[in-house]
C-alpha cells in the first residue's frame, strides 16, 4: 500500500489470529446509575487547579452507553483485522476493532517490544463500560477511567497525502461528551519514532468537560525505571487521597522503579510549566518506550499494580500469559481526577510520538535523580526535537481533513445518527470530509432512532439516546408504551426522579396494549422504579421494600435476563435481604445460577442468612467471577468471613492495597 517514493515505510492490512475471549452482547439495561469511577475528593496541599478540576464535569452516569459485561474467561483463536506500519527501525501493529489499540511497537535495532504485549486478549472489568484488556497503548476519552470506546471498533481508513505517504486514520463520535475524536498515525521513512496526531472537535453550542489520557503498558522487571522531568509527583494509593511526594524517596524507597512499590499506586508527575513533555521507561540496557508530546498534553503518570499478593493476582488475571507490566501515561490535565473545559465549537489538536530513547543505563539508573533526568532529556531531544514535533504537528493539521482513500473498519453508527439528528434540528456539526460517518454504518441499534427522526414512527428500540429533542419526538408518539418507557429512562438519567417514576408507571399502565414484547418493557419499567425507590439521591429516603418488590416483579417477567438478575440479587443483598436474593436465584431461568457472579452472590447470600458452611463449600468448589471489578475485595472478604481459620487462597486475593 505504499508508492514508489515511499518504499522505506509501509502500511499493510493483515488478518491475524489471537487467543481472545468473546465480548458478547451489550447489557440490555440502561446505565442510569452512578459510573464505576466516582468523583474523587481532593483537598489539602494540592494546587487549586487540581481541586477545582476534580469537582468539575463529573457525569452522574454513563447514559446513553450500555455495559459490555457478557464476556467470560474462555478464550478461543479467531482472526482480528490489524494495521501494520513499518519502516527500517520500527514496526507498529494496531487493533482497529478494539478501540484502535496500538498493540505492538517493536524496535528492530534493539530487537525488543517497547510495549507490554501479551499472547492473549482477556477482557476484565476495568473500563467505564466494564470490558477492558491489558497491553499496548490505548486512547481514553470522556471521563475518568478507561474509555467507553476501548473495546469497540473505530472508523478506520488509510489516507494518502499529497506527497504519496500513507496515514492511518481512526475516528469516532464519543456519546457522553458528544465530541468527535480523530487519531492520525504515521511512520516516516527511517524515523525512530511513530507519530500520532490527535484532534478533538466540540460541535456543540455549549462548553463540555473533557478528559483524555493515552495509556501505555510497558514491561515491568527488576531492571526497569520510569523517568519524567519532575522533582515531585501527586500520588494516590486508592485509599488516602492525593498527596505530593518525592517519588524517589516515597515511603523510604525509590518508587520510580516499579518493582519497588509494595501496593497499587499512581504518581502524577508535576512537570514545570515550560518543561518539555515526556516520560520514558528504561530497562537494564537503557531501552524502553519514550512518550513525547507537544505542550497541550500536559500530564504524565506512572501506574503500578504493586508487589503485594493482590497486585500480583491482578497481573495474572489481566495478563495470564504476558507477565507483569506497569503503565506510563500522558493526559490533557495534570491528574486523572480533573476535567478541562472545552469551549463551544472548539478544536483541540496535539501531537504524540513514541520511540526508544536508548538511554545510558548507568546515568538513567543512577542515584542522582537530577542527573538521570538531565541525561534522559538529552536523549529525548536526540530522538526527536521540539521543532521537529511542531513541524509534524503543522503537517498533521494541514491534512486533517483529507478524505480517506481505503476503508479498513466501520465503526459504530452513532456518529451517522448524530449527523442526521443535527441536520434535522439545524444544529452545528463537524466537517465530515476527513472523518465521514457513512449512512451504511447504521445498524439495528440506530435504525429505530433514524426512523423516528425521519417521521416513520417509533416501534421501540433496544438501544438508548439522550437529548431533549429526542424526548420531544417521543412525546409526539404517545400513548406508545415504547415511547413513554424511553422518555422515562431519559428523564431518570437526567436526574428527575419524580417525573421519571410517573413515566415508568404510565408505561406499565399501557404495557398490556403490546403483545409479546410487553414483558420485556414492563420488566424495564419495574427495574427503573426499583432503582428510584432504592436511591438516596436528591435527598430522597430509600423505600427498600418497594424497590425490592419491583425487582421481584421485573425478574418474574424476564427470568432469563442475566443482567437483571445480577442487579436485583446484588441490590437485595446490599439492603440486608439475603433470603429474597436466594429466592430470586432459585426462580431464575435454568443455567443462570451457574455463572461465576451468580455463584458468588449465592455464597454471599448464604453466608448472610446464616448458612456459612454452605457458603464455604461453594468457595471451596471454586468461584470465578469473570467481571470482578478493579479494587473489588468481596471474594477475599467472604472467604475471611466463612473460612476464618484458613488463609485466603492466592486465586481469591485481589486487594490492591495489600502488601
Amino acid at each position: 500500500m505504499t508508492g514508489p517514493a515511499n518504499r522505506a515505510s509501509t502500511v499493510q492490512l493483515v488478518r491475524r489470529r489471537f487467543s481472545i475471549a468473546e465480548l458478547g452482547p451489550e447489557n440490555p439495561l440502561p446505565l442510569v446509575g452512578a459510573p464505576p469511577e466516582t468523583p474523587y475528593r481532593i483537598a489539602g496541599a494540592v494546587p487549586r487547579e487540581i481541586i477545582d478540576g476534580s469537582t468539575y464535569g463529573n457525569p452522574a452516569n454513563l447514559f446513553p452507553y450500555r455495559s459490555q459485561d457478557a464476556y467470560d474467561r474462555t478464550r478461543t483463536h479467531r482472526e482480528l483485522r490489524t494495521v501494520v506500519l513499518e519502516n527500517g527501525r520500527l514496526r507498529a501493529v494496531f487493533l482497529p476493532e478494539l478501540g484502535g489499540r496500538l498493540w505492538e511497537l517493536y524496535d528492530k535495532t534493539a530487537e525488543k517490544q517497547l510495549l507490554h504485549t501479551q499472547p492473549a486478549i482477556q477482557f476484565a472489568n476495568l473500563a467505564l463500560r466494564n470490558a477492558w484488556f491489558a497491553g499496548g497503548i490505548e486512547w481514553n476519552i470522556g471521563t475518568r477511567g478507561h474509555s467507553p470506546t476501548t473495546c469497540s471498533p473505530l472508523h478506520t481508513a488509510i489516507v494518502r497525502t499529497a506527497d504519496g505517504h500513507d496515514v492511518l486514520r481512526m475516528w469516532e463520535f464519543e456519546r457522553l461528551r458528544e465530541v468527535v475524536f480523530q487519531i492520525d498515525v504515521w511512520l516516516p521513512p527511517d524515523s525512530a519514532v511513530l507519530f500520532a496526531a490527535i484532534r478533538i472537535r466540540n460541535p456543540n453550542i455549549r462548553e463540555v468537560p473533557l478528559y483524555w489520557w493515552t495509556n501505555a503498558a510497558v514491561p515491568e522487571n527488576a531492571g526497569s525505571r520510569v523517568i519524567a522531568p519532575a522533582e515531585s509527583a501527586f500520588a494516590s494509593d486508592y485509599s488516602d487521597g492525593l498527596v505530593r511526594v518525592d517519588p524517589t524517596i516515597d515511603g523510604g524507597v525509590d518508587c520510580t522503579w516499579p518493582t519497588n512499590n509494595p501496593r497499587a499506586r499512581d504518581f502524577f508527575f508535576d512537570l514545570p510549566a515550560r518543561q518539555r513533555r515526556w516520560i520514558l521507561n528504561a530497562d537494564r540496557d537503557g531501552d524502553g518506550l519514550a512518550m513525547l508530546s507537544t505542550d497541550r498534553l500536559r500530564g504524565r503518570k506512572l501506574f503500578v499494580w504493586g508487589q503485594g499478593s493482590g497486585g500480583q493476582r491482578w497481573q495474572e488475571w489481566l495478563s495470564p500469559e504476558g507477565g507483569p507490566y506497569a503503565e506510563i501515561q500522558s493526559g490533557l490535565a495534570q491528574t486523572q481526577f480533573q476535567h478541562l473545559a472545552m469551549p463551544a465549537g472548539a478544536e483541540w489538536f496535539w501531537l504524540e510520538a513514541y520511540g526508544n530513547a536508548q538511554v545510558n543505563p548507568g546515568l538513567a539508573h543512577g542515584a542522582d535523580w537530577g542527573a538521570a533526568v538531565g541525561h534522559c532529556q538529552s536523549r529525548v531531544d536526540d530522538l526527536v526535537g521540539s521543532s521537529s514535533l511542531e513541524a509534524a504537528l503543522s503537517s498533521a493539521r494541514s491534512r486533517a481533513d483529507l478524505p480517506p482513500e481505503l476503508p479498513v473498519v466501520v465503526g459504530t453508527g452513532w456518529g451517522a445518527l448524530e449527523s442526521v439528528r443535527r441536520r434535522r434540528n439545524g444544529l452545528p456539526w463537524v466537517e465530515e470530509t476527513g472523518t465521514p460517518f457513512p449512512a451504511e454504518s447504521i445498524t439495528a441499534e440506530q435504525k429505530p432512532w433514524r426512523d423516528l427522526l425521519n417521521g416513520a414512527g417509533f416501534g421501540g428500540a433496544t438501544s438508548f439516546v439522550a437529548g431533549r429533542d429526542w424526548e420531544s419526538l417521543l412525546e409526539a408518539e404517545s400513548p406508545s408504551p415504547h415511547a413513554i418507557l424511553h422518555r422515562a429512562v431519559m428523564t431518570h438519567a437526567r436526574g428527575e426522579p419524580l417525573a421519571a417514576g410517573a413515566l415508568y408507571r404510565e408505561a406499565l399502565r399501557l404495557a398490556p396494549v403490546l403483545q409479546q414484547p410487553s414483558q420485556e418493557w414492563a420488566a424495564q419499567a419495574h427495574r427503573g422504579l426499583a432503582l428510584l425507590a432504592l436511591s438516596a439521591d436528591h435527598g430522597a429516603t430509600p423505600r427498600t421494600a418497594e424497590g425490592i418488590a419491583h425487582y421481584g416483579l421485573a425478574c418474574a417477567l424476564e427470568p432469563g435476563n442475566a443482567s437483571l438478575l445480577l442487579e436485583a440479587v446484588t441490590a437485595t443483598i446490599r439492603v440486608g435481604m439475603p433470603e429474597v436474593a436466594l429466592r430470586l436465584i432459585a426462580h431464575a431461568e435454568q443455567g443462570l445460577p451457574q455463572s461465576g457472579r451468580v455463584r458468588f452472590l449465592t455464597a454471599l447470600a448464604l453466608a448472610q442468612s446464616g448458612h456459612r458452611d454452605e457458603a464455604a463449600a461453594l468457595l471451596h468448589e471454586g468461584v470465578e467471577v469473570a467481571d470482578l471489578r478493579e479494587g473489588e475485595n468481596s471474594i477475599t472478604a467472604l472467604w475471611q468471613d466463612v473460612c476464618p481459620d484458613q488463609p485466603v487462597p492466592p486465586h481469591y486475593q485481589f486487594a490492591m492495597s495489600s502488601v
